[in-house]
């Protein structure tokens, strides 16, 4: 059987060397390859694959956020530098990953549970690769443990004065005319961050994008409610203040609130 993958990775050295050592075992398709996170979801959210070979560490999106943003099931092989050991350390049963630089020994042997997996429909057998929605909850586990140190305070500069700002009090974060705000005991604190590089610093398990413009503190969220242009959600703060989630948002909010 022909295993049909799509390959991501921000080195395109990388790719190149992995087509190579794939197309070599002959039990593999190329469908596609690309540097670029973004472009790899759209791809992934319109076609189907078999096999998607993924980094971790990558600017602007890495691995783990690819895997939470992808709203289809997609078994993942991590193609990864860090650490095995660091990886084989957690209790769940992981997705198969390949230590860079990748040895073609090691690949057949993913191959072959990939096999094992494709053959088997998703009950697999034991130590196959997990079903990718549980990739996904592994994914949000891995990056807590594998990301860089959290933020814990933020600096607000305006003028000469620089306040810091405690993240934990922060309720919410948001974008407003190519200006960020970081949003503590209903004051408004102009930052120099872009929401994008907030998502990789803030503490996945605490905050979370709701909309393009939003990134929401979980622990302030009072309330979740339709509203006339689709889902809110009110803040526990003195304001009360309402937010609009997106759409295609609203499942991952629902999870990390525990409903």
């Amino acid at each position: 059987m022909t295993l049909r993958a799509y390959l991501v990775d921000d080195e395109r050295l990388a790719i190149e060397r992995l087509t190579r050592l794939l197309e070599a075992t002959g039990r593999v398709e190329i469908g596609g390859a690309t540097t670029d996170p973004e472009a790899a979801l759209t791809y992934l959210r319109a076609h189907d694959i078999d096999a998607l070979f993924l980094d971790i560490q990558m600017p602007g999106l890495t691995g783990f956020q690819l895997i939470e943003k992808l709203d289809r099931d997609v078994p993942v092989i991590f193609t990864t530098a860090y650490d095995r050991y660091a990886i084989e350390a957690f209790s769940v049963n992981p997705v198969d990953y390949l230590l860079k630089p990748i040895e073609p020994d090691r690949l057949a042997k993913a191959l072959d549970r990939l096999d094992r997996r494709s053959g088997m429909g998703q009950q697999g057998a034991p130590g196959d690769l997990p079903p990718a929605r549980d990739v996904r909850a592994l994914a949000r586990e891995l990056a807590r443990h594998l990301s860089p140190q959290r933020l814990e305070r933020i600096a607000s500069r305006v003028g000469d004065k620089t306040t810091l700002v405690d993240v934990a009090r922060v309720t919410h974060f948001f974008s407003k005319d190519k200006l960020t705000f970081a949003v503590s005991a209903g004051r408004e604190h102009v930052i120099d961050v872009t929401l994008v590089d907030l998502e990789e610093r803030l503490d996945s398990r605490r905050f979370v994008r709701i909309h393009r413009a939003t990134i929401v503190n979980v622990a302030f969220v009072q309330e979740i409610y339709p509203g006339i242009e689709g889902v809110m959600v009110r803040l526990k703060d003195d304001g009360k203040t309402e937010l609009s989630v997106a759409r295609d948002r609203v499942r991952e909010l629902k999870e990390r609130l525990g409903i």
